[in-house]
């Protein structure tokens, strides 16, 4: 009976003890690695949709700095005093008039095209792996029924839909994983202003958890963390809960943006935006794991003054892929959807032209890590990737001359991925040069970036 008593107690403690592994602390919350699965998938899709989708407006050609060409900061500029505010202001009265309040776009957020099978399709045939959308952006308005955003969600007005709930379905039964960007911060909400800790016990964290326990996702990608430290938002303590408790602990990753202190600093994975870790500061080398976002414009949000000359071109985002896989990271390329639910046609073609470059040359891009000998060979237009004894070479232009890789263990075989013709090759030494084989508009694999894999050189 003893024995019995004694196990019971030993098997209870034991249990408890594993429950509460991660306790509120960064020490104990950064000591959790993140999941494998977020490192192996390196291509995401973000999603920036909202009642700013509305007016979809910002000055995407004037010489106001990156950050003041956000659409999705549409509400926030027309109330601001700083000189970029002007233009939206400006914009905003001429367009609607003066008393034309933001929350009445909230009427025409509709979504009624918004077919999420759709746009799952469409994230698939990209290559991504992964899709994060806006659950709430700092307007406080949420893509799904919030019971703390009362009459300011999509249920309640506009769609009069869960715009999370559907895209997870989808998205989860396309196969792939599904994250939720959270602004912590909401700028003109009333409790937030004037009691920052009712704010975050009654508002922000009850928010946080129903979205984890209702939809499960893959990734908790906070933003809007900036105004306080993380110790006013209990960031530890809700990060303890979702690592402890969650129905998520053991496969959900998170960022670092958990305060003002903790980007490149503390959280999950790293994140830099349009390259910079802040406004002001540009982003280096990065040796954890990390992802850099970015929209394919100059806006995460719609913007419909963009033009052609305002959007990345399919060549310049599969070298800007493998430019950040490369150095170790993901990349989070954002679209922007209409108000009424559609994926702009030129987004889709960026989207489907990544996509067919997977199709031949994922297999230097999935799974792979950063190569520890890129900085002896770092070449203009070349880069590379490493899986198991294997070393990709990536060339964004086509290469003319032979290319030198130093640092080579081994070269079984080198081959162009997509294309049958031989590839002459040459090791002397730890040194190998490849010549790339004869390429024509019939044999071509690629219009963008080429890649030769060089099997058993580590």
């Amino acid at each position: 009976m003893k024995k019995s008593v004694f196990l019971f107690f030993a098997i209870l403690f034991a249990t408890t003890t594993f429950a509460q592994k991660y306790q509120a602390n960064w020490e104990s919350i950064n000591s959790r690695p993140v999941p494998q699965w977020f490192e192996d998938v390196k291509f995401g899709i973000f999603i920036h949709w909202g009642v700013y989708s509305v007016p979809s407006w910002a000055p995407a050609n004037a010489d106001i700095g990156v950050y003041a060409k956000y659409a999705e900061w549409y509400w926030k500029r027309i109330m601001g005093s700083e000189p970029a505010d002007k233009l939206f202001r400006d914009h905003h009265n001429e367009m609607y008039g003066e008393d034309f309040y933001y929350q009445d776009f909230a009427g025409d957020f509709k979504a009624e095209y918004f077919e999420p099978e759709k746009w799952a399709d469409v994230f698939k045939r990209s290559g991504a792996k992964y899709v994060v959308l806006t659950s709430k952006h700092h307007e406080g308005f949420t893509l799904w029924p919030s019971e703390q955003s009362w009459n300011w969600n999509s249920m309640d007005i506009g769609p009069h839909r869960d715009l999370c709930g559907d895209l997870t379905k989808a998205v989860k039964d396309a196969g792939l994983h599904m994250g939720f960007y959270y602004s912590l911060y909401e700028w003109f909400n009333p409790l937030y202003l004037n009691n920052l800790e009712k704010y975050v016990d009654d508002h922000m964290i009850p928010q946080m958890k129903d979205l984890v326990t209702r939809y499960e996702p893959d990734i908790v990608w906070t933003d809007g963390e900036w105004d306080h430290p993380s110790e006013k938002w209990k960031s530890t303590e809700f990060l303890a809960w979702l690592y402890n408790e969650s129905p998520v602990k053991e496969t959900v990753c998170v960022n670092d943006r958990w305060g003002k202190e903790t980007r490149a600093k503390d959280g999950g994975y790293f994140t830099t935006e349009y390259d910079f870790v802040h406004a002001d500061t540009k982003a280096g080398e990065i040796e954890k794991v990390w992802e850099e976002c970015r929209g394919i414009g100059t806006s995460f949000g719609y913007n419909r003054v963009e033009d052609l000359g305002n959007y990345m071109s399919s060549d310049a985002l599969v070298d800007m892929l493998i430019e950040k896989v490369s150095g170790g990271g993901n990349l989070l390329l954002d679209i922007g959807p209409t108000a009424d639910g559609l994926i702009p046609v030129i987004q889709q073609q960026r989207l489907l032209d990544i996509g067919s470059w997977l199709d031949i040359n994922g297999e230097s891009i999935y799974d792979t890590r950063k190569w520890e000998g890129a900085k002896e060979n770092k070449t203009e237009n070349v880069f590379f990737t490493k899986k198991g004894n294997d070393l990709y070479v990536h060339c964004t232009k086509f290469p003319t001359k032979p290319i030198e890789v130093k640092g080579i263990k081994g070269a079984a075989k080198v081959t162009m991925l997509g294309v049958d013709a031989k590839v002459s090759y040459k090791k002397s030494g730890s040194s190998l040069k490849i010549t790339a084989p004869q390429v024509s508009p019939i044999n071509n694999p690629s219009e963008f970036a080429w890649v030769f894999k060089v099997e058993g050189a580590l």
